[in-house]
């Protein structure tokens, strides 16, 4: 079975963006971006839904620095508002039920899979118990007057074990958890 990794940037204080402000909030390191382009997942397929992939697009139109990479990855955007073509080069549209879709990609796939961004979907994975790594880099900023996309609003109760972290120049952190999704709290009835 192939692993599924979890990716998201974030504030420090949980958002996935905010209001004014720019993307990676101004903060990307080179050492980040080095780190970005290394990743040995680089050939593996990115999971997305609708949102993120409208967002990265035009991310990847605009020359964004760190994204034009994106376009060489195999996509798997899940849908049920887009249809196809998608103009994303090596972009694959699924509009089934984004959870079986993803648990068959698991069990047959010749490759890990990660996400990008796409909070909801996320969150139906992981509750679904189909994510086994969930990687965070934590900027050093605090968005709270500002802040847009709460990475974890909706999330189930969730025991994280760290298993690698580091420190990016400017402070950027980080830390890769596997997760474990709870009843609820620990010790409750």
């Amino acid at each position: 079975m192939q692993p599924l990794t979890v990716d998201f940037i974030c504030s420090l204080d949980g958002y996935g963006a905010a209001e004014g402000w720019p993307g990676w909030w101004g903060m990307q390191s080179d050492e980040y971006l080095r780190w970005l382009g290394e990743l040995p997942e680089i050939d593996h397929p990115i999971l997305m839904g609708a949102s993120t992939y409208r967002l990265m697009w035009a991310f990847a139109q605009s020359g964004e620095e760190g994204v034009d990479e994106l376009s060489a990855m195999p996509k798997v955007v899940f849908s049920s508002t887009l249809s196809e073509p998608l103009e994303w080069p090596n972009s694959k549209l699924v509009t089934t039920d984004a959870v079986e879709a993803v648990r068959a990609m698991k069990q047959s796939g010749d490759r890990p899979l990660r996400t990008l961004g796409s909070i909801s979907l996320c969150r139906s994975l992981l509750e679904a118990g189909l994510v086994d790594r969930l990687r965070l880099v934590v900027f050093p900023v605090i968005t709270g007057a500002t802040g847009q996309d709460g990475i974890f609003e909706g999330y189930p109760d969730v025991r994280l074990e760290l298993v690698q972290s580091r420190t990016f120049e400017g402070g950027l952190q980080l830390l890769e958890y596997v997760p474990t999704v709870l009843d609820g709290p620990p010790g409750a009835g």
